[in-house]
């Protein structure tokens, strides 16, 4: 099933012929007063949502697509986990690339040396929202990626069990600043997290590996890969983060992007497509 967020905090889901209003469904999530849960409650939830939604859509009114406005998918991640050099090409291009690299050795180490690293919720934005590019005086890139949603708590996950930990996945966008300084410094400006344009439940992608995507940027083709390709697998990269963290429903894993890497200025449409998800629009513009 894919879910969506749109207009004024309404849920929606989407079909081929639209997308039906489920917001009467959502109704029934519980009630939080301060202080508030430190995870997602409608990802928290949505294992018994699910069949109310799909008796609620059983003959429903659509409403056109174009006619309505995408919201942020997951409304209230606890954290977002991200993968630095996940995949081989990428790690060799930030390796044969100055620019990239700014000479620190620690951004041309493997992912098993340096680990993962945490963006900043305020980062995030969804479809219908602008990157914002603050710092015009440094090369700003793009970065598509596999986003995973985690639907329930874990800690020290296997990558044996480790999908049963999924709720849904989307597209993300991992935008970056270069420099010398640490990644998630450089990778928390706002609007420097995009996901989007919906989540699609785990049951309807049951290998993540299976996936292929592009990004282009104004119409060019920017990078191209396959999640076959990852070199710590989702699966690996739950059971790896959550040996750190604990994780909660509504947590964001990143799993790293693929080669091809390019700057992007005020004026670019950044598009991005993952097999089985969908399609992500994205301008780019200065900040007001």
């Amino acid at each position: 099933m894919k879910i969506c967020r749109f207009g004024e905090n309404r849920f929606g889901v989407v079909t081929a012929d639209g997308v039906v209003d489920v917001t009467e469904v959502f109704a029934a999530l519980p009630a939080s007063g301060y202080p508030f849960p430190r995870h997602d409650v409608m990802i928290a939830a949505l294992p018994d949502l699910l069949p109310k939604l799909a008796k609620f859509v059983e003959g429903a009114d659509v409403i056109p697509l174009d006619q309505i406005k995408l919201d942020l998918p997951v409304a209230n991640p606890g954290k977002l986990v991200a993968a630095p050099v996940n995949y081989a090409k990428h790690l060799q291009e930030v390796r044969d690339q100055a620019e990239l690299n700014h000479a620190n050795e620690a951004h041309m180490r493997q992912i098993k040396d340096i680990g993962l690293f945490l963006k900043a919720n305020s980062s995030l934005i969804g479809p219908g929202k602008a990157v914002e590019i603050s710092r015009p005086d440094r090369r700003n890139d793009h970065e598509i990626e596999l986003a995973v949603v985690i639907g329930k708590t874990g800690k020290n996950i296997s990558a044996a069990d480790a999908l049963d930990y999924v709720a849904a996945y989307t597209i993300g966008l991992d935008m970056t600043v270069r420099g010398p300084e640490d990644r998630s410094f450089r990778k928390s400006l706002d609007t420097y997290s995009v996901l989007g344009p919906w989540l699609v439940t785990a049951d309807e992608i049951p290998d993540p590996a299976t996936l292929g995507f592009e990004l282009t940027v104004n119409g060019e083709t920017r990078q191209k890969a396959h999640t076959s390709d990852l070199v710590l697998s989702v699966p690996e990269l739950i059971e790896y983060a959550s040996s750190f963290y604990t994780l909660h429903p509504g947590d964001v894993i990143f799993t790293g992007t693929p080669e091809g890497v390019g700057q992007v200025h005020a004026g670019d449409t950044m598009h991005a497509q993952i097999d089985q998800i969908g399609e992500l629009t994205v301008e780019v513009t200065g900040v007001a």
